[in-house]
């Protein structure tokens, strides 16, 4: 091993070794804590070592395709919410969100990234570094969570497992690699959309902690594959070129379809979109249809049997017809039945648990989300 490998090998490992004795023993490095000492870390690099420039080619391409690769996933993710439904974000763009976390993300995500891409340039595909600067960032990555672990139960450690370390492995191996291709400006778009879209959205899936561990796990992965197939093509500068105009309309187009969604999905506003997951309404709503709901804002009285509502009863979503309404001390009582259904519904649904008024369906658009539910 060359001079400055090994230099550079034992500047990695004190570095693991403060962070596992921060970890178990002393339980220092908070989120602001850790970005100082981050800036302290590529102080040192930089008088040790020396920075490297970042030259790549096609990197905006790259961050393109990035932003590309996360809306196109978001889309999926979101469509999955309108069966599994969808967790209202408490923190969404707040003082303490913004304070607690979104402004410490940013500066984490950019000094790790930066930090990151300085010492694999200098390690140069040299195998033990790579191996030791993916731990170390594995190591970077838990330092905060750790701060606040609570390992008491079984349950809570499978939690960390499953949603922290493993995610961390799959990204740090993946980042470990296109860094040193493409640079760190697109590893810092990536990990800034994904860690921070829960503050910058109203609304989250609902996804349990067994599903959404298989997508930060797999999402790494399949991101990488995308890259793959992009430096495959990057040599043709007149595809490229084509590639690229058509990408700005792709981008323009997900996103416009994603904020549609995540519109008729939150609950927020008017309408509201519902993926039906049974066949009780065949055949004027098939398994896998999904309505638009116009909330009716306790205007109980504009309601008529025959129409199509929707309401909420044990926390799930049901589409049915009314054949009877009844108004009995200035309250509204409320009948219903599916049209596949031989029998009126065997309960009465009271003012508060409507959800509005089926306007129309749009055919076959929730099979998917339908197909996924029924596989986990």
């Amino acid at each position: 091993m060359k001079k400055g490998y090994k230099r550079l090998l034992f500047f990695e490992i004190i570095i693991c070794c403060f962070l596992l004795l921060n970890s178990f023993a002393w339980n220092i490095l908070s989120s602001y804590i850790t970005i100082l000492f981050l800036i302290f870390i590529l102080f040192l690099f930089y008088k040790l070592f020396g920075f490297e420039k970042d030259n790549h080619r096609y990197v905006k391409d790259i961050i393109l395709e990035t932003i590309i690769f996360l809306i196109t996933f978001f889309l999926l993710y979101y469509l999955l919410g309108i069966l599994i439904g969808f967790a209202k974000t408490h923190n969404y763009f707040s003082f303490n969100s913004i304070k607690d976390y979104i402004l410490p993300t940013i500066l984490l995500v950019v000094l790790k990234e930066y930090f990151r891409y300085m010492i694999t340039t200098k390690a140069e595909g040299n195998l033990v570094l790579r191996i030791t600067t993916i731990i170390l960032f594995i190591l970077l990555d838990l330092t905060t969570i750790l701060y606040y672990r609570d390992f008491s139960t079984n349950y809570k450690i499978f939690v960390f497992i499953a949603l922290k370390l493993l995610p961390s492995i799959s990204y740090n191996i993946v980042s470990s690699f296109y860094t040193l291709k493409y640079g760190y400006k697109p590893l810092i778009v990536y990990s800034l959309i994904i860690n921070l879209y829960a503050y910058l959205l109203p609304i989250v899936p609902n996804a349990s902690n067994y599903i959404q561990s298989i997508i930060l796990f797999l999402l790494p992965i399949i991101y990488s594959y995308r890259l793959f197939l992009f430096s495959e093509k990057e040599k043709d500068k007149d595809v490229e070129r084509k590639k690229s105009n058509n990408n700005y309309w792709s981008l323009a187009v997900a996103t416009f379809i994603v904020i549609l969604l995540v519109y008729l999905t939150s609950g927020y506003f008017k309408y509201w979109a519902i993926a039906i997951a049974s066949g009780s309404m065949t055949p004027s709503i098939y398994k896998g249809d999904v309505v638009v709901v116009s909330k009716i804002d306790n205007k109980y009285s504009t309601l008529k049997k025959g129409e199509v509502i929707a309401f909420k009863r044990n926390n799930v979503i049901v589409v049915h017809r009314l054949v009877n309404i009844l108004k009995i001390d200035n309250k509204y009582y409320f009948y219903t039945k599916g049209d596949a259904n031989e029998h009126p519904d065997s309960f009465t649904i009271e003012e508060d648990m409507v959800v509005g008024k089926v306007e129309f369906k749009i055919p076959f658009i929730g099979k998917p989300t339908v197909w996924l539910n029924e596989l986990i």
